[in-house]
Parts: structure tokens; sequence; C-alpha cells
């Protein structure tokens, strides 16, 4: 695991527009990043095209595309790039829906993700979509989620990331899961 203070104060380095920051982040954080890639991809179906390594990339891509962040630790850091991980998954899962494809549903284990649902296989883009109906209504529930699923963060870690106590944090979570559950399953 990295250093939690000499990420933190890279990430602020590069905040401020110091690129030299990133080049010194990245070797610090690719490991924590391809594994939290690697633990996304377990869950996914057995033939997927898409490796870990070329997850961690694209997202990689995307978060340097970043403009005017505000980086304040690596919890942040990290749930940003769980997000972008997320998105690049249901980028991929909605292009190889596309009609012209014809493909399959495209599944996503959820069974680590502290059984958010009971059965162990959800579809992405219904997750996706039930993501963005959360965020609609209840945004600090669904990044909960983003941060503790997608981003692999503990409760203490995703309190602290998001400035909220950790029985909040335990009461959203009960709230996100159960919704989430739900709409799922629809």
């Amino acid at each position: 695991m990295e250093p939690t203070h000499n990420v933190t104060q890279l990430l602020i380095r590069w905040g401020e527009g110091d690129k030299a920051a990133l080049n010194e982040l990245m070797p610090l954080v690719y490991d924590t990043l391809r594994e939290l890639a690697a633990s996304y991809m377990r869950r996914e179906r057995v033939n997927h095209t898409l490796q870990p390594t070329a997850l961690v990339d694209e997202a990689y891509v995307r978060l340097v595309d970043q403009r005017n962040a505000n980086w304040q630790n690596r919890a942040q850091f990290f749930g940003v790039a769980a997000k972008l991980m997320r998105n690049v998954l249901v980028d991929y899962a909605r292009e190889r829906l596309a009609a012209k494809r014809g493909g399959d549903q495209y599944r996503l284990s959820l069974s680590k993700a502290d059984h958010v649902t009971s059965g162990s296989d959800v579809d992405l883009i219904a997750l996706d979509d039930a993501l963005n109906e959360l965020a609609a209504m209840k945004p600090e529930h669904a990044r909960l989620i983003e941060l503790r699923f997608f981003g692999g963060l503990t409760i203490e870690e995703t309190a602290v990331a998001m400035g909220l106590s950790t029985a909040t944090v335990e009461r959203h979570w009960a709230f996100a899961r159960t919704w989430l559950r739900r709409e799922v399953k629809r």
C-alpha cells in the first residue's frame, strides 16, 4: 500500500498544476489501481475481453483529463478513479450491446459488495441506471455506493472521503444497498 501522506501531497501538487507530481504519483498508486481493476474483472463474465491493465489504462487516460480537480486526499482520489473505472465498464457494456453488434447482457457480480443483491450477478447497465437514478434523488447515497463498491473503500475511509461520521455512512450504506437491491431486481 502506498504511503498516504506522500499520495496526498502529490495529489495536492498535481491539483495545483504541477505535472511532475502526476509522474511521481502514478508509480505509488498503480498497484492499488491494478488490484482494484482486477477485483472488478473477477466479478465480470468469464470470457470478458477487457483486462485489468487495460481498465486501469483507460481510467488513467480519463483521470489525467480531469480539469480543475481539487484533490484533497487518497480516499477521494481512489473514489474518483473507481467512478472512472465504473464508467469505462459501463461504456464498454453499452458498446457491446449496441444494435450493430447485437451483444448479450453484460453481467457484474455484486456478491462482494456486502450482498447488495441476493443473486450473484447483476446487469451492469441496470446497476448504472439505478445508480444514476439514486444520484438524482440522493447524491450522497450514490456517491457512497461508488466509494464503497467501486472504490473498495472501508466505512471509515468513506466517512473521511465524504466528511461524514461513520454512523452516518453506515446508515446511508444500509439504505442505499436496500434501495439498489430493489431497483436492480426490477
